[in-house]
């Protein structure tokens, strides 16, 4: 599966779009992550725990949203995009989106 955020792919032709694929997940703090971080806030600097978080979120939206593309019978997913959201304090959700295609073969 052909994955990019341009809306092409070089030298390959675009047959069909067969619509947005999407996946999203919810996330949400813990108190372990919460101490570490907030003991971190203290001194200054990157806050690690958070990081890790947030590209586990990232790489698990990605998927579903592969997986969805899949479902639609997509050889590739352009215009990807990745978005987040607060759902309420302490969680958010992170969700990847593109257009679905098949590919002309060559």
């Amino acid at each position: 599966m052909i994955i990019t955020t341009t809306s092409f792919i070089p030298n390959r032709e675009i047959e069909q779009i067969l619509g947005i694929a999407r996946g999203s997940t919810v996330r949400a703090r813990n108190v372990g992550r919460d101490i570490m971080a907030g003991l971190k806030g203290l001194v200054g600097g990157e806050i690690e725990e958070y990081t890790k978080l947030q590209a586990f979120a990232r790489e698990q939206a990605l998927q579903r949203m592969i997986e969805d593309a899949q479902k639609l019978g997509a050889d590739a997913v352009v215009g990807v995009r990745i978005a987040t959201s607060m759902i309420m304090q302490g969680a958010s959700e992170v969700m990847a989106y593109g257009t679905a295609v098949k590919l002309k073969n060559i």
